[in-house]
Order: structure tokens, then C-alpha cells, then sequence
């Protein structure tokens, strides 16, 4: 029993037949069925039950797809990890941003990190915040920017400020620059899950409910929809005031509510390079707060200069 074997029965549990599982890997059905017969062999029990249409995981099956997902995941991290030694000279920190930041956090913080910090390699991924928190948890990242993330988990977390949420629509939908509570309801949605949920959570104990029509985990797709003149969405209001928005957006103040996420960064506890990353966690405050200072964040064009 190897990785790869393992990750092969993973694949075909997954998929739920050999078939699909091996157009998926890719690799030959004979070759892929050769390998589960040889792991059930190699353990002596019975994995998978071959059905009319599929497979099914018999109970030892279970067993070992448990096993086989905690296994794998421990050797991801391990090789993360020895991948980022490989370069001894150079100190690398792997940076989480969710879509509705990237584009108007990432370039000035990779312009200012060439500038002054030529011995610090910055990575990005992006991910919704479940998905960094997870990566963050497995060592895949080192740090992260999350929204409103749940308080114990095994991370560091430092909150950076909070936004308010806004209703955006185009200027052909007609949407007044204030929309009350019992408007909204009425108003016809594209939504990410992650936002539907914080927003449905801050209107519940209000008894309010929105009139999702779908749930899109694309922020790119639904700004397209939105700058199409059809849809409304409700967004953090910096999603759509980045440099080239299109003119004809409206983002109207939503009233009777405070609808905001919380931006918080989080950072694993036991860090490879402290140093590094201390760096590069400065280097996220003053892009966020050269984009306070902008009034990225408010439904205002800049905040007063104090």
C-alpha cells in the first residue's frame, strides 16, 4: 500500500464508479482496477461492492477511506512543507486572499514586496474563507485574509476592520441610492454562499429573508451579471469600486441594518519563519490602510482626512 494506491481508492470512492474515476485521474480502467484488486489483496479484506451502476464501500471500505483521507492530507502538508526548504537562501511566505480582495489588494502588495523585501518570496492563493482557514489549519498557507472567521480555531487571528455590506445594481434597474429592510426583500438576487450566509445571519433575529434567485461562488461572474443591467447583488462595498469600475453602478446604502463582515488575518501558530512573515503581516496593514484611507471600504468616494 503506497500513496498513489491510496489515492486511487480515494478517487474511486469519490467518484462512485471505476469509470468515471479513472477519466478523472486519468489513467486506464484495466490499470486502475489492477491497483484496487491488488489493495484489497495487499489487506485482505473486501473495499467495494460492485453494484449494476458503480460501486459502493463496503464497511472495512469506510474504514479505510477515512484513514486514507487523513493520511493523504498529512502528506501534503509534509511536502509543502519541504518544498518551501528547497530554497534555503530565500524565506517564502504563502499568502490566502479571498476573490473580493485580490484585485484590489494584491497588486500594490506585490509591487511594495519586490520593491523591499527582495529576500521574501510572497505567494498568493485564493479561496473563499473556509477554504483558507482549512488550508491554513493543513500548513498549506501560512497566513490569511478570512471574513469573519469562528473564534476557536488554531490559528492566530487579528482583526484589520469592518465593511459594510451594500446593494449593487445597474443604473438601468433604477434602484434608489437607499433601499429599506421590506425593499430588499422584494428585490430579486445573485448572491455567494458565503456572503448569503453572513447577511441572512445579521437579518434573521429581524425576521427578514432574502429573495435569493441563485447562489454563485464566482465574484467575477457575478459582477458580470450585475454590470449587464439585469441583476442586483449585495456585496462588500470595495468589490466594486476598484480603479475602471463601470460608472453606471449604483450601490445603494441598505437601511434599518447594519449589514458588514468582519476582515481578519489569521496566521498558523507555530510558523517556519517568523521573521518573514512578521514582515509580510506589516507589509498587509499598510495596504489595508493606504485603502481605508482611499475610501475602498465606505459607501463615501474617501474618508475625511483627520
Amino acid at each position: 500500500m503506497n500513496l498513489r494506491t491510496l489515492r486511487y481508492f480515494v478517487a474511486i470512492a469519490d467518484a462512485g464508479s471505476l469509470s468515471a474515476a479513472a477519466a478523472a485521474i486519468p489513467i486506464a480502467q484495466p490499470a486502475l482496477t489492477r491497483q484496487l484488486r491488488d489493495l484489497e489483496a495487499d489487506l485482505g479484506v473486501q473495499l467495494l461492492m460492485r453494484l449494476p451502476r458503480g460501486v459502493r464501500l463496503t464497511q472495512a471500505g469506510v474504514t479505510l477511506y477515512e484513514a486514507a483521507q487523513r493520511i493523504l492530507k498529512e502528506a501534503d502538508r509534509v511536502r509543502q512543507q519541504l518544498a518551501r526548504k528547497l530554497d534555503e537562501g530565500r524565506a517564502t511566505v504563502v499568502l490566502g486572499v479571498p476573490p473580493t480582495l485580490s484585485r484590489i489588494m494584491l497588486p500594490g502588495l506585490f509591487e511594495q514586496s519586490l520593491a523591499n523585501l527582495p529576500e521574501i518570496e510572497l505567494k498568493t492563493r485564493e479561496a473563499f474563507t473556509p477554504t483558507l482557514l482549512d488550508w491554513l489549519e493543513r500548513g498549506l498557507i501560512d497566513m490569511a485574509v478570512v471574513t469573519n472567521p469562528e473564534s476557536n480555531r488554531p490559528v492566530n487571528l487579528m482583526p484589520l476592520l469592518g465593511e459594510p455590506f451594500a446593494l449593487v445594481s445597474h443604473a438601468r434597474m433604477k434602484m434608489r441610492t437607499t433601499v429599506s429592510l421590506s425593499q430588499l426583500e422584494r428585490i430579486p438576487l445573485l448572491m455567494t454562499s458565503l456572503h448569503h450566509g453572513l447577511v441572512e445571519q445579521q437579518l434573521r433575529p429581524m425576521g427578514k429573508k432574502l429573495e435569493v434567485r441563485a447562489l454563485i461562488d464566482s465574484v467575477d461572474s457575478i459582477r458580470e451579471m450585475v454590470i449587464r443591467g439585469k441583476w442586483a447583488t449585495i456585496m462588500p462595498v470595495s468589490v466594486f469600486k476598484e480603479a475602471g469600475a463601470d460608472p453606471d453602478i449604483v450601490m445603494s446604502e441598505i437601511t434599518g441594518v447594519q449589514l458588514n463582515r468582519l476582515l481578519v488575518l489569521a496566521w498558523r501558530r507555530e510558523p517556519q519563519n517568523n521573521q518573514a512573515m512578521g514582515l509580510i503581516k506589516d507589509m498587509v496593514e499598510q495596504q489595508f490602510g493606504r485603502l481605508i484611507s482611499t475610501g475602498t471600504f465606505s459607501l463615501g468616494t474617501a474618508q475625511a482626512q483627520a
